[in-house]
């Protein structure tokens, strides 16, 4: 079986520099991260065009709740069913990003890359690194990075300054990597969307 290349991608604002792509060169993590005042997504863009990953993770909502295409039994205009099972935000809330997640992952898959919606955060936190501070004032981006790396098993390449949102994109990765053994967790419902974690 042919070994599969992933990405995970911490996903942001669109011109804030908060946007991180992980990846692994061998055993290593490397990044790609957007720079503050320039497009996220083409940056994203950019990085699957050069790495040519099988699969992405995405830590963006990729759906709408159900509602909104008519989905049979759906009646809540502000959550999916997997939003509240993992008690994620509301994609409606995050508005244009998640439209710009959406239409990203359409890009995507049409050019052949599976396109899934992770969760780092609920990963983060089955992983126990809530005890090291994961998303608190006090998180420790470097140490919480080692731990996270040690835990999963990789190692990271040399690098300057690491923000939470590398941490998340590693999370990321990791789910993506989860995904493709079948060992990701998920939950929701399989039409109107299915967080993996």
């Amino acid at each position: 079986m042919k070994v599969k290349r992933v990405l995970g991608v911490d996903y942001g604002s669109k011109m804030a520099g908060t946007t991180v792509v992980a990846f692994r060169s061998g055993k290593e993590i490397d990044f790609r991260a957007s720079l503050k005042g320039k497009d996220a997504d083409m940056m994203v863009l950019k990085a699957v065009e050069e790495l040519k990953p099988d699969l992405i993770a995405i830590d963006a909502p990729l759906s709408l709740p159900g509602v909104f295409t008519g989905l049979a039994g759906c009646y809540d205009y502000f959550y999916r069913q997997c939003d509240k099972l993992t008690k994620a935000m509301s994609p409606m809330f995050l508005g244009g990003l998640t439209a710009r997640a959406m239409k990203l992952a359409a890009q995507l898959r049409a050019t052949g890359v599976e396109v899934i919606e992770a969760y780092p955060v609920k990963a983060g936190v089955d992983l126990g690194l809530k005890e090291f501070g994961y998303r608190t004032k006090a998180q420790e981006d470097d140490e919480l990075l080692q731990l996270l790396l040690k835990q999963t098993g990789m190692d990271l390449t040399e690098h300057q300054a690491l923000s939470g949102h590398h941490v998340d994109a590693v999370l990321a990765l990791f789910i993506a990597e989860q995904f493709i053994l079948d060992k990701a967790g998920q939950l929701g419902d399989e039409v109107e969307g299915v967080i993996y974690f």
